[in-house]
């Protein structure tokens, strides 16, 4: 038949697994909420960012030819 010790050691172990996990679980979720919110994103500045880049690149092409 089925030996009672043998029954309490899985059940001790699965908990212990399951009890494992959701202690993972929460530290990681506590990892993202602790993550402040930036300032918005500012798209403007970043389009005239890289067109100046790119007008800069240009004008080191033409200086190489």
């Amino acid at each position: 038949m089925v030996n009672p010790r043998i029954v309490a050691a899985i059940s001790g172990a699965l908990a212990s697994y399951l009890a494992d996990e959701e202690a993972g679980q929460a530290a990681a979720a506590g990892l993202w909420a602790a993550a402040p919110a930036g300032p918005p994103v500012n798209l403007w500045a970043l389009s005239g960012r890289q067109a100046a880049m790119q007008l800069r690149q240009l004008a080191q092409r033409r200086s190489l030819r």
